[in-house]
């Protein structure tokens, strides 16, 4: 497979221009949509995995944790491999794994076999998310802001349509939960040849030039980064683990489906805003100052508040999220240099995805200890200070150019 990179940005640019720009955002987009679908595939489906193995809630906790524990373990030798083959060909290897292992974790009825091929899907999904911010930059170098909403928000919709359909569509179609998640692998693969027949290439000397490929963990603006996009995913996941156990123990038991759907489907105005304004928003610090403010309101709207308050403040956490998100993500493209993307980006998801593991089990832990429902909402806090705290630098962080 010939290597895609480039180089300088004038190399960039050169790749960029040897397919027209739209057609190199719907790739970017449809890749976004991979990320997620095969993951997001099983909640839905649970309860009928959980009869079906006879699993305990711990095995059900270890399968839910998995791809969270990959994202981050993954990131660094995704790295590696876009160092030694390049940016396209480790974007479609990740596409080829998350297919091959999304479809086969129902092929054999064992807990085991389920937990190893989760692990090879997520490993591909790892992967997949190391390769498109240095994508992004190789594809799209004068529009990296847009380009990075582009694919965000087919994230975001990858997220949103297996948990619509899976179980009221797909389940009954296809009969079992087993050939559901091998349902969801087929646009996965589809979407890996599409790229590799279509993707920009380059044909230049950068392809050939050896890059590294472990991170500079000395270098402050990888923890910078990190901690930010670690924020916004402990804030997410948390909020998405304690919210239903939370409104349990308060009597609110009824507003658990309004405020989870609010808070998935609130991320979705936020990324179509910023298909507009993205590029006008990069490297600027004051929306992550505000989303940072807006998630300290509304979680105390989600402590203090009942009903209706709850699912508002679960809506503005998800848009919040999504805006940070977005923004955090075309960070390593906008300031790295260009064969150091690939490196920043790894540390980043090492660092973010290890907080979005570590934060729910430290709120998990302080509500055990104390024993006040509300405290599982302290890292959510914490991570909005952070947050508030880190942003105003990244104003000041100038583009390396080598």
């Amino acid at each position: 497979m010939p290597d895609t990179d480039a180089g300088p940005m004038t190399l960039s640019q050169s790749a960029a221009s040897t397919r027209p720009i739209w057609l190199s955002l719907l790739l970017l987009w449809l890749a976004g949509n991979a990320l997620r679908l095969t993951i997001l595939a099983v909640p839905p489906v649970i309860p009928l995995i959980h009869d079906d193995l006879h699993m305990s809630e711990t095995q059900v906790g270890i399968l839910t944790g998995l791809p969270s524990m990959l994202l981050a373990f993954a990131a660094v030798p995704g790295s590696l491999l876009i160092a030694r083959t390049g940016i396209t060909a480790a974007l479609v290897t990740g596409l080829v794994l998350t297919a091959i292992g999304g479809a086969l974790r129902g092929a054999i009825d064992d807990v085991w076999w389920l937990y190893a091929m989760t692990i090879v899907m997520a490993g591909g999904v790892a992967i997949m998310q190391v390769s498109l911010p240095p994508t992004v930059r190789d594809w799209a170098p004068q529009r990296i802001g847009f380009a990075t909403a582009i694919y965000t928000n087919g994230l975001l919709i990858g997220e949103i349509i297996p948990v619509a359909l899976t179980l009221p569509l797909i389940v009954p179609l296809t009969g079992t939960w087993q050939r559901a998640f091998a349902f969801w692998s087929v646009p996965v693969a589809a979407i890996a040849i599409l790229i590799l027949l279509l993707a920009p290439r380059a044909h230049s000397a950068a392809a050939t030039t050896k890059r590294r490929w472990w991170p500079d963990w000395n270098d402050p603006l990888i923890w910078r980064l990190g901690i930010m996009l670690g924020t916004v995913n402990a804030m997410y996941f948390g909020t998405n683990a304690f919210l239903p156990d939370y409104l349990t123990r308060t009597g609110q038991a009824e507003w658990i489906s309004p405020a989870l759907t609010a808070l998935n489907v609130g991320q979705l105005p936020a990324s179509i805003v910023l298909l507009a304004f993205a590029a006008k928003l990069e490297r600027k610090p004051w929306p992550f100052v505000l989303c940072g403010v807006l998630c300290l309101i509304a979680t105390a709207g989600i402590i203090f508040g009942t009903g209706l308050w709850v699912v508002a403040g679960a809506a503005a956490i998800g848009c919040a999220a999504a805006v940070i998100l977005i923004l955090a993500l075309a960070l390593p493209p906008l300031l790295a240099p260009p064969d150091d993307v690939h490196r920043v980006t790894a540390a980043m998801f090492t660092i973010s995805y290890s907080c979005a593991v570590i934060a729910p089990v430290l709120s998990g832990l302080i509500w055990d200890v104390t024993g006040i429902p509300a405290t599982a909402f302290a890292m959510t806090l914490l991570c909005a200070v952070l947050l508030i705290m880190l942003a105003p630098a990244i104003g000041h962080v100038q583009p390396r150019r080598d």
